[in-house]
């Protein structure tokens, strides 16, 4: 019988909206601005080891995302060619299902023994088409673009876990920390409920304050 972990899902950074906002690139830019200035041991600017950490998560991040629009792309690709892994079934009922797992078809199936003969046919027709797939992943490279995906999205959430951990030393440290959070938090649908604005705004007034006190936000030319 297939091992329902292996059937397909849409993996984690997948499932997420990707934004590109001008409100984030600014951050950004700023952002950097101040891990430069860091970097380069100015007067005005105290080590800080959460700017160094944020540094760090943008690299991550911006990986993230490339890695997934790889994986995209290669799954549309597989998907168009071989079908995601399913089986369709007709339960005695007069009713199809169509299911994408065997953890599903356990679900619609159930243990109902007048049915044995049907879930055992459904299951051997979902292994076929599942190593149909596994071996046209792999060979497409989908399978290594995948892995690579899921490898830097929990490095990110790694990262993520560190800034609870890591205080900062200066706004812009401050900044990094509700920066990440909150393009973590608005890659998720209701990015528009509680608590986001609210950490939008937050955001928006620490780095007009940090202008406003003179605070070096400007990328070195």
């Amino acid at each position: 019988m297939a091992d329902s972990d292996n059937t397909t899902t849409l993996p984690y950074v997948t499932r997420r909206r990707m934004l590109a906002g001008t409100g984030v690139a600014t951050t950004v830019w700023m952002l950097e601005g101040n891990a430069s200035a860091a970097d380069a041991g100015g007067t005005s600017m105290p080590s800080d080891p959460a700017l160094a950490l944020w540094r760090e998560w943008q690299a991550t991040h911006k990986l993230a995302k490339r890695l997934c629009r790889r994986q995209q792309r290669l799954e549309t690709r597989l998907a168009e060619r071989v079908g995601f892994p399913c089986v369709t079934i007709r339960l005695p009922e007069g009713e199809e299902v169509t299911v994408h797992s065997i953890e599903v078809l356990n679900e619609v199936v159930g243990d109902r023994p007048d049915i044995t003969a049907l879930r055992e046919k459904a299951e051997a027709e979902f292994a076929e088409h599942l190593a149909c797939w596994d071996a046209a992943a792999e060979e497409a490279g989908y399978t290594a673009a995948l892995r690579a995906e899921r490898e830097a999205g929990e490095r990110t959430q790694d990262l993520l876990e560190a800034f609870s951990k890591t205080p900062a030393a200066t706004f812009a440290g401050v900044a990094g920390k509700l920066d990440a959070v909150l393009r973590e938090g608005e890659a998720w649908e209701k990015c528009s409920e509680f608590p986001w604005p609210q950490i939008r705004s937050a955001l928006n007034d620490l780095l007009r304050i940090g202008r406003d006190l003179g605070v070096r936000s400007r990328p070195d030319k």
